[in-house]
């Protein structure tokens, strides 16, 4: 994991309002945990026992069930079935909604691939794109928040 991708996820973390964020990649981990209201990040990482692991998928945890978003104007899309996150149709095409598009209940926000079969996730409110969670190409849980929109 680079300092770059660390930096993206307090970023993520800090427009979300998420309290805590746990990625973990192989056996690469980083935890951020926002206090209270100030900017203070605690990061823990561990490095990989052995430079294979590096190579392994990401995986994106998403924070436990109890931490939600402190906006109430924030809502996360969570994916309603495990598989693979897919941002675009296809691997050539743009994905389907950009971070700050606008979105209508209907619209397709992305696609989640589970036994061979291709799952529209669509958006159940009106909002604007806050952030993306997950990574493309990347496995998700049932439950997994996969984009935050913020109502409007």
């Amino acid at each position: 994991m680079t300092v770059d991708e660390i930096r993206e996820l307090i970023q993520l973390a800090r427009e979300t309002g998420v309290a805590e964020l746990e990625v973990q990649r192989g056996d690469n981990r980083a935890r951020i945990r926002l206090a209270g209201f100030t900017t203070h990040q605690e990061i823990a990482a561990s490095p990989p026992p052995f430079p294979a692991a590096a190579a392994a998928t990401p995986s994106v945890s998403e924070p436990s069930q109890e931490t939600q978003p402190a906006d109430p104007n924030l809502t996360l899309v969570k994916s309603p079935i495990v598989g693979t996150f897919y941002e675009g149709p296809s691997p050539d095409a743009p994905p389907f909604v950009r971070i700050g598009e606008r979105v209508q209940p209907g619209k397709v926000l992305c696609i989640i691939e589970s036994m061979k079969l291709m799952n529209e996730i669509e958006a159940e409110t009106s909002g604007v794109i806050e952030s993306k969670l997950v990574i493309n190409g990347q496995p998700v849980e049932y439950g997994e928040a996969l984009f935050a929109v913020r109502k409007v």
